[in-house]
């Protein structure tokens, strides 16, 4: 997979990023390396099928490349949640979601395998939602500038659309986000701009955790 990137941030702004996502990325695996365990225990217990899901989500854009790459997380639903339906949405209150795939998902424990896509520059700490490519095309025709997104920007574990709207839910949600999504783009025309913006984020996305807010 190339790792050619088109990025239109200055050229501190990009170093510093990658930085931030590297130096995040090893501080959250200490911090939480010895709640692997006992996650995977829980799932494992809880229901049938592997502790680790692995998902193709869409990456980086540019004007000779679009990324692909395998996303991981802790798994939250039944192994067969979508044998029958194809790619579809989760809902509030999905019933394919476990019971301790519901916690996970409220205190987004379920993303911390994330942090090794993003020492492997697959992803960045903060950017727009990866997407899969079952929703992709879908997506680009029904949402203005949607693929302009990740336009030389990594996605992120977390967000500003993330932390603002929370997951996706069907067509209306993801509408909404790609505002968010490009208004975080603006932010990476100057340093201090995406230094604030950044930090702003990260604040939430703790709030969110802390408050069991995701879904």
């Amino acid at each position: 997979m190339s790792r050619y990137n088109e990025s239109y941030a200055p050229t501190a702004v990009v170093i510093a990023k990658r930085t931030m996502d590297i130096g995040l990325a090893l501080t959250g695996l200490a911090l939480t390396v010895l709640l692997f365990p006992l996650i995977a225990l829980a799932i494992k217990v809880s229901s049938r099928g592997p502790v680790l899901f692995r998902q193709l989500r869409i990456g980086s854009a540019g004007a000779r490349h679009t990324e692909v790459f395998w996303m991981f997380k802790f798994r939250t639903m039944r192994t067969d949640a979508e044998a029958a339906t194809g790619a579809v949405w989760a809902t509030e209150n999905d019933p394919r979601i476990t019971p301790v795939g519901r916690f996970l998902r409220k205190t987004r424990l379920d993303e911390l395998p994330q942090l090794y896509n993003v020492l492997r520059g697959d992803m960045s700490m903060i950017g727009p939602r990866p997407e899969r490519p079952g929703f992709y095309q879908k997506l680009e025709t029904a949402i203005p500038y949607f693929a302009e997104r990740t336009w030389g920007l990594k996605p992120g574990i977390t967000g500003l659309a993330q932390v603002k709207q929370g997951y996706d839910r069907d067509l209306d949600d993801v509408r909404s986000k790609v505002a968010f999504d490009h208004a975080y783009a603006l932010s990476l025309s100057s340093f201090f701009g995406w230094l604030l913006t950044d930090l702003r984020i990260m604040l939430n996305t703790v709030t969110v955790m802390v408050c069991g807010r995701g879904q």
